[in-house]
């Protein structure tokens, strides 16, 4: 007899349970659906030469503003071939201003937001405990030297540098043989960095902040590889971006940038 009294509170209070979680699943999905419990978050896609800045930035973006930054880094020609194909992007950093212009031509980016953020430079980079001490881009022709990586130059901004400096050295002829290439700059350094050639020509980004040994190569040996970012047409969160873009050219961005070895606009280099 003492039992029916039990059960009949258990189902009760079961039912009282039920109702209850309904309830706050409705209560979550209203606020997901407001936005109320879902940050801001904005998909940058950026050449691979800034990943060490742009995620301390990034980090320092989100901290200040509460808005999440997703991050894609890649080969420039290859994020604005994504960008063109309708890849969902919400701001462009690229290492050369002409994959940024040619977006402009095809009405993919607002006008008033392209703006110039960087001028790199690139290093011959070697492993730190390699035999080999090279100190000048005329280095790589010694026969010891067997194999070299750089960015793929199709599509690589870092990549057409690193072709622009052998050739005006003078020793693209006897470099060519001995190149691995590359799909972005980055990769170009864990070639070098894992052994799979013996140097390699990189960003002064990823030089400071790799372990390696690393000799800056004379910046009128290639054409300057001055860095555009611009917002993209048809983001769903333009006010983000914006703020992002502005941040990385702002009394923020600008000392984080530069501890990474960029040139800034405005600034020369040193």
């Amino acid at each position: 007899m003492s039992s029916v009294p039990a059960i009949s509170r258990w189902r009760h209070a079961g039912a009282q349970r039920a109702v209850l979680l309904l309830f706050v699943c409705v209560l979550l999905a209203g606020c997901v659906a407001s936005g109320a419990t879902r940050p801001a978050t904005i998909t940058v896609s950026a050449a691979s030469d800034l990943q060490p800045a742009f995620e301390e930035l990034g980090q320092r973006f989100t901290a200040e503003t509460g808005v999440q930054v997703r991050f894609n880094f890649g080969s420039t020609g290859q994020l604005a071939q994504q960008i063109e194909r309708g890849a969902p992007v919400d701001v462009f950093a690229a290492a050369n201003a002409t994959f940024v212009d040619d977006l402009a031509e095809l009405d993919l980016i607002i006008p008033d937001t392209r703006a110039p953020y960087a001028r790199g430079r690139i290093t011959l980079w070697t492993r730190a405990d390699s035999p080999f001490q090279l100190d000048r881009i005329e280095d790589l022709t010694r026969p010891e030297v067997r194999r070299v990586a750089i960015a793929n130059p199709e599509h690589a901004p870092y990549g057409i540098a690193a072709r622009e400096a052998l050739q005006r050295a003078g020793i693209w002829e006897q470099i060519q043989p001995k190149l691995v290439f590359g799909e972005n700059v980055s990769q170009t350094l864990q070639l070098a960095d894992s052994g799979n050639v013996d140097a390699a020509i990189v960003a002064l980004s990823l030089s400071i902040a790799s372990d390696g040994r690393w000799a800056l190569i004379p910046e009128e040996l290639h054409t300057p590889l001055d860095q555009v970012l611009a917002v993209i047409r048809g983001t769903q969160h333009e006010e983000a971006a914006r703020a992002f873009a502005a941040f990385v050219n702002g009394p923020q961005g600008r000392p984080i940038m530069r501890r990474y070895g960029f040139v800034l606009p405005g600034e020369d280099a040193p």
